[in-house]
């Protein structure tokens, strides 16, 4: 994915109660911003559809992050007509069957991806949860199955990305969520317990970094948002040797 312009890596996540309101954030951000999230919160408010018809005619990428899990024909319908409003990114969440279903239905600029393990999970939750397998082994697992199901990528943490990139191949998207500007140890990580900053992040492998309230909730969010851009840009520099 050498070919993503750098501006289009950092995904800022519209996670406000209503369009109005996102609206104006993605007009404060002006060109700070190219990548858009619309996530659950939204799709609960009225005028989520016209949002994201909104966000496409202001020449932005749109993140529907969704995380479609149902019957694989309920799936694949909710997947052509998002495919129809030129989204770019489709989350999908469950077995073999549905995300073939998602990938089949795909349209467009559509790319589907799915989700291995939520950032807000950690050992312990997968633990309660049944899974026999550590969260490295799961999220491998998940990436090998999506892939061959005829997904574009996965949804993962950056602490699994190196991992990722070192077993499958560099067609993969990777999207990486729980991003923060500040090192694991320097700040509470809110509910997300698996966290990077962004160079960490990119540094690992990952293509796009999804980072939310650490713009949102900035004094100066589009300050906030050039930051993680510069940040982006300086990682994705090689280093020149002394």
């Amino acid at each position: 994915m050498a070919d993503i312009a750098p501006s289009d890596r950092l995904i800022f996540a519209l996670d406000v109660p209503d369009a109005a309101q996102a609206r104006q954030l993605v007009e404060r951000l002006d060109d700070t911003v190219t990548f858009y999230k619309v996530g659950l919160e939204l799709a609960m408010a009225p005028g989520y559809f016209e949002l994201v018809d909104w966000l496409k005619t202001r020449g932005k990428k749109v993140f529907v992050d969704v995380k479609l899990f149902d019957v694989p024909a309920t799936v694949a319908a909710a997947v052509r007509r998002l495919s129809a409003r030129d989204v770019d990114f489709i989350t999908v969440h469950g077995n073999q069957a549905v995300m073939e279903a998602a990938a089949g239905a795909r349209s467009g600029s559509a790319r589907i991806l799915a989700v291995t393990a939520l950032t807000s999970l950690d050992q312990g939750d997968l633990d309660d949860m049944g899974f026999a397998c550590d969260i490295e082994t799961l999220v491998l697992s998940r990436a090998r199955r999506a892939l061959a199901a005829g997904c574009d990528g996965v949804v993962s943490s950056g602490m699994e990305i190196a991992r990722l990139r070192a077993h499958a191949p560099d067609k993969l998207i990777t999207v990486t969520p729980g991003i923060r500007p500040v090192h694991n140890d320097e700040r509470p990580p809110d509910d997300q317990k698996r966290v990077m900053t962004p160079t960490q992040a990119i540094t690992a492998g990952a293509d796009y970094l999804v980072v939310g309230r650490p713009i949102r909730d900035a004094d100066d969010p589009g300050a906030a948002a050039a930051a993680i851009q510069a940040e982006i840009a300086q990682a994705l520099t090689p280093h020149q040797p002394a």
